[in-house]
């Protein structure tokens, strides 16, 4: 019987395994609506959400159906983990009727427990710590524009938030230079960067942390930039937009960078304060093609853990 498989922070996969998934999702991209394997076919994933969704809840449901399955979303007062009732109770439940969980949650620890006590499939669909798919999609978009071509850097400006700690592991397993460039205080969480930093050892990648976003630039593939305040941290939306004030990514800030680098946002975007308009819609931006990428890669994740 083959064991069962989670997708919770990428650390779990292997680099062969990531880039079959980003293969295999660039064939799917290319096939769509043709001749799309149905390895979901008479199966139902259960989607649970904290947190709101647009993009994700979109992608993983339109996933879902076109691979031949049926989804089932649940919000957060329909289900109340932790306080109608607890993770692994839900986990035992869920798995006696259906196939697979993708979990929207604050706790990284409660997609964890899912994981722990389920005998089917978890999806990590983001959490206060970590957002694999969103990784996915932004190497699968890279790919699209530069494929092998030449050594990447990434450069993330602003809060060491949880797209943060997912590009920076992807990099750290894909062999690409990654620095975030964050105000003093907002550096990634120490266990998360020692993490990244054993697995950037083996595959060659340089980690970075800086605090001089313009300095960050030199040699840059990419930038990447997300809200100041995540989800859960609005009483520190003032504290936070004096912060990181001078972290803004906006045309004076792109001239500086390559002129072949582009920029990325995992979305929604607060226009006007981590990036500008005239940035986001830039020919330079290739935010919008990255979210039309999260429903490709996350049917190649599906079908990664159920081939």
């Amino acid at each position: 019987m083959k064991q069962k498989r989670d997708l919770l922070s990428l650390v779990e996969f292997s680099p062969e395994e990531i880039r079959a998934i980003l293969t295999r999702a660039k064939e799917f991209k290319r096939s769509r609506l043709h001749k799309e394997r149905k390895i979901f076919s008479n199966k139902t994933g259960v989607l649970i959400f904290e947190k709101p969704s647009l993009r994700t809840r979109i992608t993983f449901e339109t996933a879902i159906h076109e691979l031949g399955g049926h989804a089932i979303t649940l919000t957060s007062d329909m289900v109340g983990i932790g306080k109608r009732e607890s993770a692994e109770d839900v986990a035992r439940n869920l798995e006696r009727w259906v196939h697979l969980i993708v979990a929207r949650t604050y706790s990284h620890s409660t997609v964890e427990q899912l994981a722990e006590y389920s005998s089917i499939p978890v999806i990590n669909a983001l959490t206060d710590t970590f957002h694999p798919c969103q990784a996915l999609a932004f190497a699968m978009t890279l790919d699209e524009y530069y494929g092998g071509k030449k050594k990447k850097k990434i450069v993330f400006i602003g809060d060491s938030n949880n797209v943060c700690n997912s590009i920076m592991v992807l990099c750290a397993k894909l062999g690409l230079d990654f620095t975030v460039a964050c105000p003093p205080g907002y550096e990634p969480a120490p266990q998360v960067l020692n993490m990244a930093a054993a697995i950037a050892v083996k595959s060659g990648a340089h980690l970075a942390v800086s605090h001089d976003p313009a300095g960050a630039l030199a040699g840059a593939t990419a930038l990447y930039t997300d809200v100041w305040t995540s989800m859960g941290q609005e009483k520190e939306s003032e504290k936070r937009a004096k912060d990181f004030a001078a972290f803004q990514v906006n045309k004076k800030l792109m001239a500086l960078a390559p002129a072949d680098a582009v920029v990325s946002h995992c979305l929604p975007a607060h226009r006007g304060e981590e990036i500008t308009s005239d940035v986001l819609d830039s020919e330079r931006s290739i935010a919008f093609d990255e979210a039309e990428n999260r429903l490709h890669v996350q049917k190649a994740v599906i079908d990664l853990l159920f081939s």
